[in-house]
């Protein structure tokens, strides 16, 4: 029954709000994605504060979405290696990790975007 659903034509409506349910359902469901939420905020708060530049803003906010998609990513890929019928399997551990060592990857690439941007605001700010 859940398969036409999806087989049907569906409106733009309908597309959105699958989306955010998904978007909602990855919130409620991993922790590591409120500690994630909540380094973006704090570094929209520091942008702020620090009034860094448009060019930087841009770098900022691309370097929170690449995390917080690596983040959703992995919870897909958990969510179907949980699903119905799924036995532990090497091929399914080496999915997840390799989903976990994406988030990891987009993690430490937005806190070298972070410390090339705050790096030496705060550094002169420490200092001064």
């Amino acid at each position: 029954m859940a398969l036409r659903r999806w087989q049907r034509t569906r409106t733009w409506s309908q597309k959105f709000a699958d989306a955010f349910r998904g978007l909602f359902r990855s919130v409620r469901s991993q922790s590591s994605f409120g500690v994630h939420l909540g380094m973006a905020t704090a570094v929209v708060a520091a942008g702020t504060v620090l009034r860094v530049s448009p060019v930087e803003w841009c770098l900022l906010v691309l370097a929170i979405g690449l995390v917080l998609m690596a983040e959703i990513f992995n919870t897909a890929i958990e969510s179907l290696a949980r699903g119905p019928g799924s036995r532990r399997h090497p091929r399914l551990r080496d999915a997840l990790d390799m989903a976990s060592a994406a988030v990891l990857l987009a993690a430490i690439t937005a806190a070298v975007i972070g410390l090339s941007v705050f790096g030496s605001r705060i550094a002169a700010w420490l200092s001064g």
